[in-house]
């Protein structure tokens, strides 16, 4: 008897080892790591480039108080990271995961606008159907229903939800892009001024809607649109890109396919690929400078803020990415992922939509296709699918809850950059096989 606490409840399969795409069983079998995790394990498993690394920054530093140092791992990681101040990101601030990312940065919004003279601004407009933590703040700012549903009477009342820009499932029926873009921005201005301008800190979004949703994209020229009246109101844009940043979308940020960048953007998960617990945000320069001539000091912090062996780990991981050219390898098995995906489902009968980018992609179940309708949640479908495809030696991270927090079904597909084109055949050949099993028990 497990004395752990497992999420799931009762004694999941015991990992015991991996290498490249592969994870190891203690029951023998392996297993392909088909969506790194939780679009984890950038690198995939076993890296000895990254354990070396790590390996020697425990040795010779495993932990300095940030109230009294820095280290030279956290410069150095910091210095990669925003080399040329990319959209104007000037300083990193580093943490433990996304969510206290999360937490960071709306600390940091507040923080700066008492700095500049703006102690009104106190509410964050976020979106529904999004997920940016679970910690109680960074689950107040998120909208994913299912997981606040037990914690609502205790969450903070400071942020509010407007609707996702999800084509697939709130675009209305002879909608144009335009026109739906249109109407998202129309009801991102009225939720301004419902709450008042100048009370409003920032707005919080996911470039690429990860899990609650599945690898949801936004239509084009929809954050212009949403920076635009943030800028009017002079709010801050925060992007969330824990799950679909540092090279997952095929870009090192997400946010540079949109057009525009965020004066605060959260990171974690490929930032350091699992090998050691490491998130953060990046910072704009005007921020780092309100701060700089107010009190001087961001008032937040942790006992493991920034610490030397985890950056040590993560300064690694982002020097393998640039060094092995993987960006151009998500962009290409991306570009494979996608047409195999196609090319398997785009005729099922229960898959409705595929979507995404880069190695960050996934489809949506349903029951009635062309009516869209979904089914019935009480049938679990995704949890079905995900026990279907590990008995058939593949990992991947199917949600239930897309459409609300309750209705609708999604399988997110997210491999290592690292992965082949016969890695992502056989993930997509063994995903589809899943599927359809989990379909015949309905």
């Amino acid at each position: 008897m497990s004395r752990v606490l497992h999420r799931a409840g009762g004694m999941p399969p015991v990992a015991v080892s991996g290498e490249g795409v592969m994870l190891r069983l203690a029951d023998g079998r392996e297993v392909i790591d088909g969506s790194g995790g939780a679009a984890v394990a950038c690198l995939g498993h076993g890296n000895a480039r990254v354990a070396a690394a790590i390996g020697r920054q425990a040795a010779k530093l495993a932990y300095a108080h940030t109230g009294f140092f820095t280290s030279e791992p956290a410069e150095a990681l910091a210095d990669l990271i925003l080399e040329g101040a990319p959209g104007g990101l000037s300083h990193a601030w580093f943490c433990s995961s996304g969510s206290e990312g999360t937490e960071a940065a709306v600390k940091l919004a507040r923080q700066y606008f008492v700095e500049i003279g703006q102690p009104a601004r106190t509410r964050f407009i976020a979106r529904r159907q999004s997920y940016h933590g679970n910690t109680l703040g960074a689950l107040a700012a998120g909208g994913n229903m299912a997981r606040r549903v037990v914690y609502e009477p205790i969450l903070a009342e400071a942020f509010s939800h407007v609707s996702p820009c999800f084509a697939y499932r709130f675009q209305n029926e002879g909608e144009s892009d335009a026109a739906y873009v249109d109407r998202l921005a129309a009801e991102l201005e009225a939720e301004f001024a419902r709450l008042g301008p100048e009370t409003v800190a920032g707005f919080i979004a996911e470039p690429v809607v990860g899990a609650t949703a599945g690898c949801v994209p936004a239509l084009a020229g929809y954050f212009e649109r949403v920076r635009a009246i943030c800028d009017r109101h002079g709010a801050l844009l925060i992007l969330d890109e824990v799950m679909c940043g540092m090279g997952r979308t095929g870009s090192l940020h997400a946010w540079e396919q949109e057009g525009v960048a965020p004066d605060i953007q959260i990171v974690a998960k490929g930032l350091g690929g699992g090998y050691q617990p490491i998130g953060g945000i990046l910072i704009g320069a005007r921020i780092v400078a309100g701060i700089a001539a107010g009190s001087g000091a961001f008032l937040h912090g942790h006992t493991y803020q920034a610490h030397p062996v985890a950056c040590a780990g993560a300064l690694e991981v982002q020097r393998i990415i640039r060094e092995d050219g993987l960006l151009a390898n998500v962009r290409a098995m991306g570009a494979r992922l996608e047409a195999a995906l196609t090319d398997r489902f785009g005729n099922h009968a229960h898959v409705g939509d595929i979507r995404g980018r880069g190695l960050f992609q996934a489809i949506e179940l349903v029951a009635d296709r062309a009516a869209k309708r979904v089914f019935d949640p009480e049938l679990k479908l995704h949890e079905r699918v995900k026990r279907a495809a590990l008995e058939r030696g593949l990992a991947v991270y199917p949600m239930g809850g897309t459409i609300d927090g309750r209705r609708g079904d999604h399988v997110l597909i997210a491999p290592p950059y690292i992965v082949t084109a016969a890695e992502i055949d056989t993930i997509v050949d063994r995903l589809g096989a899943a599927v359809d099993a989990a379909l015949a028990e309905l």
